[in-house]
């Protein structure tokens, strides 16, 4: 890996729904069998830039989710490697059995995303809010899951995700997001990246929330707890082995994901420690509830998913550590 994190955390300047596309442009550029497919989502998604240079490889399936995942199947017959979009809660909840059967159990090459996760899917509201997405591909045998993290995560990760057959699931934020990592980080998907060591506690967080964690970490610093900050952001294959020493080294876990936390990164964290290293643990996310319309600020307070719950989190981990 070859990983430089931003001096400061700020916003990105690009979209990422614009270096989504831009990535792909770039990988078409060598890569004759890349194809964009969406379900009347091209223009949400800023891919309309793919089909007017490659026409011939761009499919707009309309409001056709479960078919689209079908038709992926397909081109992955025939040697194709499709990109099949659509917002993560149709991705996930309704072309589900499509994803289980005629991508993963067929041995299928086809790169699911699931765009406006959890929160970021704002005034879309609770239809539109996905909060089990992860949850629900990570249950599907052989499937790689990713959420990347800023816009270098996401640039590395489509090439991965290019080069390598099989399914995968990415969950990805459209607009706005942190900048974590400087431009052209190399990442390994079967690695989490440890941003801050500490020796008190742990803090994995994915997504959204791992912006949160740094700031998390700095207030915590300030009560006098040195708290360790992971970013764990391929979820399945999940990092056992940096998530064991963690729990060895700082003897107390706490996840922040922007999900929920009974089938997402804070299960698949508890499947880890529970079998090997048990610890405090505490689970900063979804608690099991729907979502609902409003702006980002608003949603994170609402669902506890912010700097402030993740210190409480903490500091109550720490405590029990006994």
């Amino acid at each position: 890996m070859k990983i430089k994190l931003e001096q400061e955390i700020s916003a990105e300047k690009q979209e990422m729904r614009k270096a989504f596309c831009d990535t792909l442009l770039e990988l078409s550029e060598y890569n004759k069998n890349i194809v964009v497919m969406d379900a009347d989502l091209m223009g949400a998604m800023g891919t309309k830039p793919f089909a007017e240079k490659y026409p011939e490889r761009t499919i707009d399936c309309g409001i056709q989710e479960a078919n689209m995942i079908g038709a992926a199947a397909g081109l992955s017959a025939v040697g194709m490697i499709p990109f099949a979009h659509t917002f993560g809660a149709f991705a996930s909840r309704r072309a589900f059995d499509q994803v289980f059967l005629s991508g993963a159990y067929a041995k299928s090459n086809i790169k699911v995303i699931g765009s406006d996760p959890g929160i970021t899917a704002q005034i879309n509201g609770g239809t539109h809010m996905p909060f089990e997405d992860m949850g629900l591909m990570c249950s599907v045998p052989g499937m790689t899951v990713i959420e990347p993290t800023d816009i270098a995560m996401l640039r590395w990760a489509l090439k991965e995700m290019a080069g390598a057959y099989g399914m995968h699931y990415m969950r990805l934020v459209r607009k706005s997001c942190m900048k974590i990592y400087q431009d052209g980080s190399q990442f390994d998907m079967n690695r989490a990246v440890t941003l801050k060591d500490g020796t008190d506690v742990t803090v994995i967080a994915s997504g959204y929330c791992v912006a949160e964690a740094i700031k998390a970490g700095e207030i915590l610093k300030g009560r006098g707890i040195d708290a360790r900050i992971i970013n764990v952001f391929c979820w399945k294959p999940i990092d056992q082995e940096t998530i064991i020493n963690a729990a060895i080294e700082t003897g107390a876990v706490v996840t922040a994901e922007n999900h929920n936390v009974m089938t997402g990164l804070g299960a698949a964290v508890a499947n880890v420690i529970v079998k090997n290293r048990p610890v405090p643990m505490e689970m900063v996310g979804v608690q099991d509830e729907f979502g609902e319309v409003g702006f980002v600020d608003y949603l994170s307070e609402r669902f506890g998913l912010n700097a402030e719950h993740i210190v409480k989190a903490a500091v109550k981990a720490a405590a029990r550590k006994g």
